[in-house]
């Protein structure tokens, strides 16, 4: 923000006058004679309370929350807002209890996950920090939707542009646009019980496809795709938005991309400035004179700014000089910070001031989140995942077996579908508590209890899908194959949807049950009516984007692969 945006918010630091309200138990912005402001009462028709920074700085006569609801930010409350009841002389009126807020404190980039980690507890300035983000147009892209429903999927960019002081050492040339240097998935469960942050490798082999990009004078180009090249081409090269980066990501995965947060290195070093340090741990001493400088003994460790840049980008003090030596360590890092938020950072107003306001500065995001209140929603919703429940893994890979030189990597062609297929299906990688499953467990429920023959299942079939000819192909196997012979091709669906659904009816219970597991259908995929059917009438069952093809279970696997996972609650000693 600006000089004119901020006001005297320069001039008084905010954080600094925070303290704790025993009547509600908040903090709350007090600035007092001890703040070198004046007692005095403003006179009438002085200043409002609709600006959080301006209040900050008119000499007020009592404590005043910063962060109020939005009715009152927008003066639609005029009682307590500046009114009459606020005169001189007036009696002040108790502090309402307001319980507790949401804390707006973002990242960007390889930080991004920091967001998890402090969405609950303190204020935020919005005037101030609304100003810092940065936001780009990717189109259709963006998946979008609500914030509210259903899983979200966001793709953490971290690119490798070195514009700044200090970063000489690292990554892309200046003045460029970077590549896709630090890459994640992060998707998170449609009952926000869990969530995984799955790292993308940037020598990783695959295709990139054509991308529409939206140019500064504000027409469209098309971006040709390329194939069989490295991921970190699709980001930078050839005028390739983070929105190309999107479309790749979806292809590799088969997993929609809602949104996209995005930084450089900068970010690294003033993030972690603004905790005071992210905590390390190491087993074997890291020593990198060439490239990053980074030097460091076994042992506990707290780094910040450059120093943790330097951990963050080193490879080459590694014993294999790998790529994917330093996805691990990255993963715990960040699980590292996002500790260090919960445990020490909300119960701190300055550094939660000063966090906000670099990760506000050092984020671009994607049009459809690029203001407070939407990231707000989306903090609210990351803010009600467990610790113990957001695990950190890479895409499984194998070396690439068209190289002489390992240089590059290629997808495991068994393991990584089964992660694929984890995150298109909502499975959790971790051990989720039965108690944490309460609001899974009615629907759970739809599959338990007994099952009709194949022969006396009746369903209609219906392509809702982009796969051409998917409804007689599953009416095929189904007939041929699984012996349900009562089964109709109803071709396309009235309209395409992204999940699978089986329409029952109370007496079809039994047949629902036995359609299921003949489909690999998850328990979310049955929908029972309240009515019973008549005895003729057939199950309607609807193809979704989520299938894979006949025969192919629609549900992901009921437990992950064998694959490296960081825990974010647990504190792992990286090398």
């Amino acid at each position: 923000m600006d000089a004119q945006n901020r006001g005297r918010a320069d001039e008084i630091d905010p954080a600094d006058q925070w303290v704790l309200n025993p009547a509600t138990g908040d903090y709350e912005l007090r600035l007092d004679q001890s703040a070198g402001q004046s007692p005095a009462s403003p006179a009438r028709g002085s200043r409002s309370r609709r600006s959080p920074v301006r209040e900050a700085t008119a000499p007020p006569r009592r404590q005043v929350p910063v962060q109020r609801s939005r009715r009152a930010a927008n003066g639609a409350d005029a009682k307590g807002a500046g009114g009459p009841d606020q005169q001189a002389g007036r009696r002040k009126r108790k502090a309402k209890k307001s319980g507790k807020k949401k804390a707006l404190l973002w990242t960007g980039g390889v930080m991004g996950f920091v967001l998890v980690g402090v969405s609950v507890g303190g204020y935020v300035l919005y005037d101030r920090l609304n100003g810092n983000i940065n936001s780009i147009d990717v189109g259709d892209a963006a998946n979008g939707g609500s914030l509210k429903d259903g899983p979200i999927n966001i793709l953490i960019i971290g690119t490798d542009i070195r514009t700044g002081e200090g970063n000489e050492s690292y990554g892309d040339r200046e003045n460029t646009t970077g590549h896709a240097d630090t890459t994640f998935l992060f998707h998170v469960s449609e009952d926000r019980t869990n969530a995984t942050a799955l790292s993308i490798p940037r020598d990783l082999k695959t295709d990139i496809p054509d991308c529409r990009t939206k140019q500064p004078d504000g027409t469209y180009k098309i971006i040709p795709g390329k194939d069989y090249t490295k991921f970190n081409e699709s980001f930078g090269v050839a005028g390739r938005d983070p929105g190309c980066t999107m479309r790749t990501v979806k292809e590799i995965t088969g997993v929609p991309i809602d949104h996209f947060m995005m930084a450089d290195f900068n970010a690294v070093k003033t993030l972690t400035t603004a905790i005071d340090g992210v905590d390390v741990c190491l087993t074997k001493p890291i020593k990198d004179d060439d490239y990053s400088k980074l030097d460091l003994g076994a042992g506990d460790h707290t780094l910040q700014g450059e120093q943790a840049l330097a951990f963050l980008r080193n490879r080459h003090g590694l014993g294999n000089e790998s790529d994917l030596d330093r996805i691990k360590m990255q993963q715990q890092f960040i699980a590292s910070m996002i500790r260090k938020m919960r445990e020490e950072t909300l119960g701190n107003p300055k550094r939660m001031l000063a966090l906000a306001d670099a990760a506000t500065k050092a984020l671009t995001v994607n049009r459809e989140i690029g203001d407070i209140p939407k990231l707000k929603t989306l903090a609210d919703e990351l803010g009600k995942i467990n610790l113990k429940n957001i695990t950190f893994t890479t895409i499984p890979v194998i070396d690439n077996p068209n190289e002489k030189v390992r240089a590059t990597v290629v997808l495991d062609p068994v393991k990584a579908p089964q992660v694929f297929s984890m995150l298109q299906s909502d499975t959790s990688f971790t051990d989720v508590k039965k108690k944490e499953k309460a609001a899974k467990s009615k629907q759970a429920a739809l599959l338990k209890g007994p099952r009709a023959e194949a022969s006396e299942v009746r369903v209609d079939v219906y392509n809702g899908s982009d796969t051409a000819g998917a409804a007689q192909k599953t009416l095929n196997w189904l007939q041929v194959q699984q012996g349900v012979l009562k089964s109709t091709n109803k071709s396309n669906a009235p309209e395409k949807i992204d999940k699978t659904t089986l329409e029952y009816a109370p007496n079809q219970a039994d047949q629902a049950r036995k359609l299921a597991d003949l489909m690999g259908l998850p328990a979310a995929a049955l929908k029972k009516g309240t009515d019973d059917a008549g005895a003729t009438q057939p199950m309607v069952l609807t193809l979704g984007a989520d299938f894979k093809g006949e025969g192919v279970p629609i549900s992901g696997p009921v437990k992950p692969p064998e694959v490296d996972k960081v825990a974010a609650d647990k504190k792992i000693c990286a090398q």
